[in-house]
């Protein structure tokens, strides 16, 4: 078969496919150093997977989160907790400054975010929100939501008090609802119980759908929702200047076994590399790499719908490397003898 009929046809494949996997590298990104921080636990609902990147010079980059490349109409969600083996009696709580609360920062024809008090959490309530002329404290969790046909779907959260995101993409039209699972943090990212990120204030500018980071340890970041459907969400980060002395960004998840996690696999390209490297997220130890992505191959019985995560796109400028997910150059014509 010519190859421009094994290209076409490739094409009319991938159109004709409801699901789209994410972007398959940036190419001309810069390279980041990839670690593998894990470590093994029994309790399913503490995140004992952290992948950290870091490159004093990255100014901007992009994150994706898409659908898995197994999710189908009629598979098992299951989004249920377990706590099988957990003893989170440790664990730091604080109450909340103000009593429990639900309130809507924004709305219009197209979105919603809405804030979320808790009685108590890990640490204490100290970040600001902040929505044009709308100041909130206190708040432990944010929502956005976008607005459809039947009503609305939750497609992105922060957790302002220790810097925490989840993303996930629009469910498929043939599917009722999919589940969020692997977090990310960016930012100058500390240690204190657990990594986390201190935000003095966000703000929120619902033109252009970004979230604007003041960090207690100085400096700030844009974290804009570039796009978001039924395939993958995407999400430009831009900060100020480089984080220095620390990882900018980290994947946070769960790993019990590979039937019970939330993320399971890894795959890096390499500065350099003329290939993909892959590996159970456990066994990978460390990259320098231009492209990350963290998903699954094949479902879990724990939050068998969640997106899988790249990270790529990576600058030294104000904006992020596009990713190159254009066909390649169509062949020279010669003429026939």
């Amino acid at each position: 078969m010519p190859f421009y009929v094994r290209l076409l046809a490739a094409a009319l494949l991938l159109l004709a496919s409801e699901i789209v996997p994410a972007n398959a590298a940036s190419l001309d990104g810069l390279a980041v150093d990839v670690l593998n921080q894990s470590e093994q636990v029994l309790c399913a609902e503490k995140d004992n997977v952290a992948i950290s990147l870091t490159n004093k010079n990255v100014r901007a980059f992009r994150i994706e989160a898409a659908h898995p490349v197994y999710l189908s109409a009629d598979m098992r969600a299951n989004v249920e907790a377990d706590w099988t083996a957990c003893d989170m009696a440790s664990d730091p709580s604080y109450a909340a400054p103000n009593p429990p609360k639900k309130v809507t920062l924004y709305e219009d024809e197209k979105l919603w975010l809405v804030g979320f008090s808790y009685p108590t959490f890990w640490r204490p309530a100290t970040t600001t929100v902040r929505v044009g002329d709308r100041v909130e404290t206190g708040l432990h969790l944010l929502q956005l939501w976008m607005k459809r046909d039947d009503g609305a779907e939750e497609v992105l959260v922060l957790y302002p008090q220790d810097g925490y995101w989840r993303a996930r993409p629009m469910t498929p039209s043939n599917m009722r609802n999919t589940a969020y699972g692997s977090s990310f943090i960016v930012g100058p990212i500390e240690q204190d119980g657990r990594p986390l990120v201190k935000i003095k204030e966000v703000s929120y500018e619902p033109q252009t759908r970004t979230f604007n980071l003041a960090f207690e340890k100085g400096g700030s970041a844009a974290v804009r929702m570039v796009s978001v459907d039924a395939n993958k969400q995407a999400i430009d980060v831009v900060f100020d200047k480089g984080i220095n002395g620390g990882p900018f960004a980290m994947l946070r998840s769960m790993y019990i076994t590979e039937f019970n996690n939330d993320t399971a696999r890894i795959a890096v390209r390499e500065q350099g590399a003329k290939g993909w490297r892959e590996d159970n997220i456990m066994k990978f130890d460390h990259a320098h790499a231009t492209d990350v992505w963290i998903g699954r191959l094949v479902p879990s019985q724990h939050n068998t719908t969640s997106p899988d995560t790249v990270f790529n796109s990576f600058s030294d400028g104000p904006t992020p490397k596009r990713p190159k997910a254009e066909p390649p150059a169509p062949l020279p014509l010669t003429k026939e003898n």
